[in-house]
Parts: structure tokens; C-alpha cells; sequence
């Protein structure tokens, strides 16, 4: 019990560097924004959320908070970390300016109005926090109950913010892959809907994670040559080649973009397949994965969606890279005191590989866009 308590401690308040300096602890992911919804909004979360209204109102309403309050996230260029590393017109896509903070959200609303359309009462889910966080909050707002499962030796401060929102936390034995099968049993016993990565919605997560795509070419007026993005279960980096695919199928873009994606150190099947040049994923060992308040949102012995984002590494031509939990932490430092972003230093992963590169191989001059999550 300790050794848990150190662990919860260690989490919440974070660790101290070698001289003594505060670095970030990340098991509690990313934070919400305050309000979490714009307060212009409450008619619509009344309605969306009154079982009592007709179903066409409460999806319209529902709706209009989707798309005042999800995606159409900042692309700003990083000037200053164009100057220190000699690579010219490099982008970030912030992804932490959602109602909880990750591009978490953009799957959850997709998802919890899917459940609304098709007269579902329940969402159940599996999270190490930052999912759950997104999908109890676009749940409570449909006015849908809620049922996640959570490793029960896992602690974040997320869990208050999900309880908060009126959904019901199951703490299951095992680590989040074995949550994920509590979570799917439960759907199909209870007849919930099930918005688990790589369960029967999958379709619907890739198609909500193509919006990043389609906003990058709203700003940018084409693809860039590069995308850099961090990776664990592989959906997000999937729906973003699945959306820039589509982009360049209709003739809207030049080209498709080269996918650069960077994972924990030795903790990932994506990457491990990429390097191994393996045909498909293969799972990792589970007592060898441990986590740190560093690189926690990016490790799983098993890649759910992992197929798919190895496939769209290798059929753009892109690359994939470890990145260590020192680099992450000085990388997610520099771009908040270069760029004046907080971002969670897992999120730099996918830089780390693009600059890594770099350094060993100067990339050409061309548009680079690296996606990143946030703290607010």
C-alpha cells in the first residue's frame, strides 16, 4: 500500500530533476478548459441533455456544441524552433484547446452522437483517463448515462473529473488492454454502445481523427510534406492518413504527406514493427512494459489500431522512432519557452522523430506539421 500511495503522490504532485527542479508528471494527462463548454451554450446542453424532448431537437442541439466547442484547433508555425534546428515552415497543430484538453474529444462527441442517433442509452468505454475524461463529459452532455473501466491499480486525477460528470468508474483487475475486454464484454451483455479503439465504431473514431487532417489543408491550402505525430494504439495517426487520403483522392492536395511517428523507448508494437520490418504488429510482453508519469500516455503491449498506422507509415514513405522520457521532457520545456505552448511532453514524440532525423540526415526545406496535445 505504500508503494501505491508513493505512486498516487509521485503522479499528483510531480518529480524533481537531479537539481532539484520540478519536471512534469503526466499520469494525470491533460487538463480541461474552464468552462469546459462556452457559456453561450446552455440552452443547447439543456436541451441536448432533456430525455424528455423530441430526438431530432436534442441532436440539433447537440450539434451546435459539437461544432462551436470540437476541433478547428490551432496551426500556428514554430519560428523559433525553425532557428534552432535549421528546418524551415514547421507547424504545430495544438490539439489543447478541446473542453478536456486532448484530441480525445474529437472521437468522444463523434461517438456519443452516434449513440444518441441510434437510440443508445449507455457509452462504455476503457481509459487510462484522458479518453474517459472526453467521453463522460460528451456522454453527460447527450444526456446518455456513462459506464468506464479503469485498471484498478491506475490513479489520476482524472477520475474526480469523470465521476463529476455522473458516470459510473468500474476498477477492473489487469492492466488497460484487459479493461478494454471488462468494457467490451459489458456492451455486449448490456447492449451499450461501445466506443473502444479497435471495437465495432472504429470507423467512426478514424473518420472524427480525419478532421485534423481536413483543417491542416484548410490552412495550408495543400498538404504539407511532413506529418510528425506521437503514437500508442496506432487510431489517431490512422484517421489522419485516412483523411489526407481522401483529401488527395479528390484532388484537393499535391501529394499525401509523409507520416513520422515516435512512441516510449522500447514500448510500442508500432514502432518495434517498423524497425524490426515486420510484416504486422506483434504484442509485446506485459511485464516488461512498465510506465512512467512520462511516457505513459504512449506505451501498450498492444497496438489496438496498430495495423493500420504501420501501414499508413510505410505506405507514405514516412518513418518511426523511439523517443526517451529526458527527451520528451526537455522537448515539451523547449516548445514552452520557445512557442509559449504547454503541451504534454509524451505529445513530442513524433517531433523528437522528425528532428532526430533531421540531425542525421537534413531534410529538405518543405512544410512540416507536427501534432501535439495539451495541457489546457
Amino acid at each position: 500500500m505504500a508503494d501505491e500511495e508513493a505512486k498516487d503522490n509521485n503522479h499528483n504532485n510531480g518529480n524533481k530533476n537531479g537539481n532539484g527542479e520540478q519536471i512534469l508528471s503526466l499520469l494525470d494527462g491533460a487538463s480541461s478548459e474552464f468552462p469546459q463548454i462556452a457559456p453561450e451554450l446552455e440552452t443547447q446542453k439543456k436541451v441536448a441533455a432533456d430525455k424528455s424532448r423530441p430526438l431530432e431537437e436534442r441532436l440539433e442541439a447537440f450539434e451546435d456544441i459539437i461544432d462551436s466547442e470540437i476541433g478547428d484547433t490551432n496551426l500556428t508555425r514554430a519560428r523559433n524552433i525553425e532557428r534552432e534546428f535549421g528546418l524551415r515552415q514547421i507547424f504545430l497543430k495544438f490539439e489543447g484547446s478541446t473542453p478536456t484538453g486532448t484530441q480525445k474529444d474529437r472521437i468522444a462527441f463523434a461517438q456519443v452522437i452516434d449513440a444518441l442517433r441510434r437510440g443508445y442509452d449507455t457509452v462504455t468505454v476503457a481509459t487510462c483517463g484522458n479518453y474517459g475524461a472526453a467521453i463522460s463529459l460528451a456522454s453527460a452532455l447527450a444526456g446518455l448515462d456513462c459506464e468506464i473501466y479503469i485498471p484498478e491499480k491506475y490513479h489520476t486525477a482524472r477520475i474526480k473529473e469523470i465521476e463529476a460528470n455522473g458516470t459510473r468508474v468500474v476498477r477492473v483487475p489487469g492492466d488497460y488492454e484487459q479493461s478494454v475486454i471488462f468494457s467490451q464484454e459489458a456492451a455486449d451483455k448490456k447492449e451499450y454502445y461501445d466506443a473502444n479503439a479497435g471495437g465495432n465504431n472504429t470507423i467512426t473514431q478514424l473518420r472524427a481523427y480525419g478532421e485534423i487532417a481536413y483543417e491542416i489543408y484548410d490552412e495550408l491550402r495543400d498538404a504539407p510534406a511532413f506529418i510528425a505525430m506521437p503514437v500508442s494504439n496506432g487510431t489517431t495517426l490512422a484517421g489522419v492518413y485516412k483523411g489526407f487520403v481522401s483529401l488527395y483522392r479528390r484532388g484537393k492536395t499535391s501529394k499525401i504527406p509523409k507520416i513520422v511517428a515516435g512512441s516510449a523507448f522500447g514500448k510500442n508494437p508500432i514502432i518495434q514493427a517498423y524497425l524490426k520490418n515486420l510484416p504486422t504488429c506483434e504484442d509485446l510482453e506485459p511485464d516488461k512494459i512498465h510506465e512512467t508519469p512520462v511516457n505513459e500516455p504512449l506505451i501498450n503491449w498492444r497496438s489496438i489500431d496498430g495495423n493500420y498506422a504501420l501501414s499508413a507509415i510505410r505506405n507514405t514513405g514516412g518513418w518511426s522512432a523511439y523517443a526517451t522520457d529526458k527527451s520528451m521532457i526537455y522537448h515539451s520545456k523547449m516548445i514552452r519557452e520557445k512557442e509559449g505552448l504547454s503541451v504534454l511532453p509524451a505529445s513530442t514524440a513524433g517531433l523528437i522523430a522528425l528532428l532526430d532525423r533531421h540531425k542525421t540526415n537534413t531534410l529538405p526545406n518543405d512544410r512540416y506539421v507536427v501534432v501535439l496535445t495539451g495541457r489546457k
